[in-house]
């Protein structure tokens, strides 16, 4: 039985343009999507929030003169783009699901309506949060803090290029300290990069714990929805 009924995954838009850096690559998204259909297949509630950096950031966009607001809202369609394509390319795997999106585009996808979100979770559908929180100013961190709140999720977990939290860059530093577990107060009073402040503020203020881990390790999302000590874990008190 897994330790985490329901899940929340944030995946950053990169991690769908795999060595790229831009763009959507199947190649890319096969292995992320193998590793969702076997934690699925544990019985494990799963709902999946995208960002959409590996098409446009709304706050790159400001250096090239693109307002704020709308640099943003560009942001937000450029996770539905994200969320289209995983949508598909999970279902060509057999799995059943679901695209909501806090901006309507009612030929694509459904509106997102929280007591619905919640009922196709409990049907076993895999449901796909996109359009971020349909604000400007909101990163899609503090969207998958919001929708986990929303949908009662258990654990955030965020699929990133390392294996956990870092003091520093462990790409750039091989040396920095890693984090077996930390608080979300650490977090913030240190300034690391797990995700932005509100969204931490966020997770602290309802008690939705967040696992950090190597997106790219075979069984590592099934192994800590299990319990099992993989990457970091971010709560409010850490055992001594």
């Amino acid at each position: 039985m897994p330790r985490y009924r329901r899940v929340l995954l944030k995946l950053s838009g990169e991690a769908l343009a795999g060595d790229q850096g831009f763009g959507i690559v199947p190649e890319a998204m096969k292995p992320i999507c193998e590793e969702i259909i076997k934690l699925h297949r544990t019985g494990t509630q799963i709902a999946i929030v995208l960002g959409g950096g590996n098409i446009f950031r709304g706050l790159k966009g400001l250096t090239s003169g693109v307002d704020r607001v709308t640099g943003d809202y560009m942001g937000m369609l450029a996770t539905v783009i994200n969320g289209l394509a995983l949508q598909d390319m999970l279902e060509k795997f057999g799995v059943s699901t679901r695209l909501m999106s806090s901006i309507p585009i009612v030929e694509l996808y459904e509106p997102f309506i929280r007591r619905r979100a919640i009922r196709y979770l409990e049907e076993s559908f895999i449901v796909i949060f996109a359009g971020g929180t349909g604000n400007p100013f909101f990163s899609t961190d503090t969207a998958a803090a919001l929708r986990a709140a929303q949908i009662n999720a258990d654990v955030i977990v965020k699929g990133t290029r390392v294996d956990g939290v870092y003091e520093r860059d462990p790409l750039a530093y091989p040396d920095a300290k890693k984090f077996d577990e930390i608080t979300f107060s650490d977090v913030l009073t240190k300034s690391l990069k797990v995700m932005d402040a509100s969204a931490i503020a966020m997770c602290r203020d309802n008690n939705i714990p967040i696992i950090v881990y190597n997106l790219h390790r075979t069984d590592a999302l099934t192994r800590l929805v299990d319990g099992e000590p993989v990457g970091t874990i971010v709560k409010e008190e850490v055992n001594g």
